[in-house]
């Protein structure tokens, strides 16, 4: 059988259609602006250790809660009821109460894996004695709780171990380990309390970070956005 070839004249709107769909989808996603740190009641689409994004809106009963800490500017939001628009650096409230403080955190400044840091290092390289490796380990980020909440790929193990000061090391098996939301491991419901002021490396598989822990940190659940390692951005 021969099958007879015929050119298909599309019409121009539809092309336009096509082209206008495709451009959004190709759009990039915006970068979360904060992290759920608990909720109370029943969301949709909401739930415990979720990045939410700036134009979000979460849609909360009277009687539910949530909260937030934005990573960029700190702010430490509990919120009760009302509509919530996720916003750059707060949220805005419509109907529901809401009450804030300033944390301390990094400023957006944890989500530093392994491939920036060859890339800064190899930046570095060219411009420094060739000792520089000998050098102590230079901390990326400061965070402002004793006890970190770490983002990664579950498999394997963690290590984190100070760098300034010999002797202290933990290691988690990651299968064994409580990951919260697939992902997360908060090393305040492992009873993990770093030293204040201590410089720490952590490490998983080929991916790690170096870290200092603020002399004024404190321990156990303390905003994660001041206490938030990302080994997985993605």
């Amino acid at each position: 059988m021969k099958f007879a070839h015929a050119q298909l004249k599309i019409p121009a709107a539809l092309l336009f259609a096509v082209a206008s769909v495709s451009t959004v989808f190709a759009a990039p996603a915006q970068s979360p602006a904060a992290i759920v740190e608990d909720v109370e009641g029943k969301l949709d689409g909401i739930q415990l250790m979720d990045y939410v994004a700036p134009g979000q809106v979460i849609k909360l009963g009277p009687k539910d809660s949530i909260v937030l800490s934005y990573l960029t500017s700190c702010q430490h939001e509990t919120i009760v009821g009302g509509t919530v628009t996720i916003g750059t650096d707060r949220s805005d409230v419509a109907g529901g109460t809401v009450q804030r403080t300033t944390s301390q955190c990094g400023g957006g400044k944890m989500a530093l894996t392994t491939q920036l840091a060859d890339k800064s290092a190899a930046m570095a390289f060219r411009q420094v004695p060739e000792d520089a490796a000998k050098k102590p380990a230079q901390p990326q980020l400061t965070l402002y709780g004793r006890s970190p909440v770490v983002e990664l790929k579950p498999i394997g193990a963690l290590v984190i171990e100070r760098v300034d000061v010999p002797g202290e090391r933990h290691d988690f098996v990651l299968a064994d380990a409580h990951i919260l939301h697939g992902k997360f491991l908060d090393l305040a419901a492992s009873g993990v309390t770093l030293a204040p002021g201590g410089i720490y490396r952590a490490r998983v598989g080929t991916e790690e970070i170096v870290f200092k822990v603020d002399k004024q940190a404190e321990p156990g659940w303390t905003p994660i956005a001041g206490r938030l390692l990302r080994l997985q951005t993605n």
